[in-house]
């Protein structure tokens, strides 16, 4: 039996219609889903991620077949198993993480893939530009991803080209593009405040009154 076919047999075998009714509903009635929680989730696939992780492949075949499934709980499974193959991700990967940020597209998924796409800055400098690139996208997902892709970097930030993507972005009235730079710089706020609130007083004119709030949270 192959891999999906086992955990799909799990996932089917241990569904909560229940629970289901109220993670759809959470999620606008968008998705189907099993119910499960997120550990117990986990734990039907945890020996399949082990497992691929000390064979250092990624089966994007695996993934590609995860993320056309019906249902919800397939797609977060993709993003724990790149999550656990982070250090093998390169840049020449990202077309195909790009085809899950195109389907499917919700707020789960797209802060799910955004830092897996970023951290693969980390080896490989050429994922700037494209974040850069991304930060114009006529799909306002893709510029989520780009704006919110630095999170959690502390320090590693690069304040240079968070500035950039950010005023590519000024003048939204999308709410999800107006939340997430609004995230992107409360997250930043916790490493260095005064930036933040430099920049804040820089753009406040340019700003979406929902960002500002969002980004003067911390400081």
């Amino acid at each position: 039996m192959d891999k999906y076919t086992k955990t799909k047999e799990l996932f089917e075998k241990n569904r909560d219609n229940e629970n289901a009714i109220k993670m759809s509903k959470y999620m606008r009635d968008m998705f189907k889903f099993y119910g499960l929680a997120t550990p117990k989730r986990k734990s039907f696939y945890k020996e399949l991620l082990k497992e691929d992780k000390t064979n250092k492949v990624i089966d994007w075949e695996f993934l590609d077949k995860c993320y056309e499934d019906e249902y919800r709980e397939f797609q977060y499974l993709v993003m724990d198993y790149l999550v656990n193959m982070q250090k093998y991700l390169t840049y020449d990967d990202v077309p195909k993480i790009f085809k899950y940020i195109k389907q499917k597209q919700w707020w789960d998924t797209i802060d799910g893939l955004d830092r897996i796409v970023g951290n693969i800055a980390f080896k490989d400098e050429r994922i700037n530009d494209l974040m850069l690139k991304w930060s114009k996208d006529d799909d306002f997902w893709v510029r989520r991803i780009a704006i919110d892709h630095q999170l959690c970097r502390k320090e590693k930030t690069n304040t240079e080209l968070l500035e950039k993507i950010i005023v590519n972005n000024f003048g939204s009235n999308e709410f999800f593009i107006n939340k997430a730079i609004g995230w992107s710089l409360r997250d930043y706020s916790k490493t260095n405040p005064e930036w933040v609130r430099n920049f804040v007083n820089k753009y406040k004119d340019k700003m979406d009154k929902l960002s500002i709030k969002e980004a003067s949270k911390y400081i």
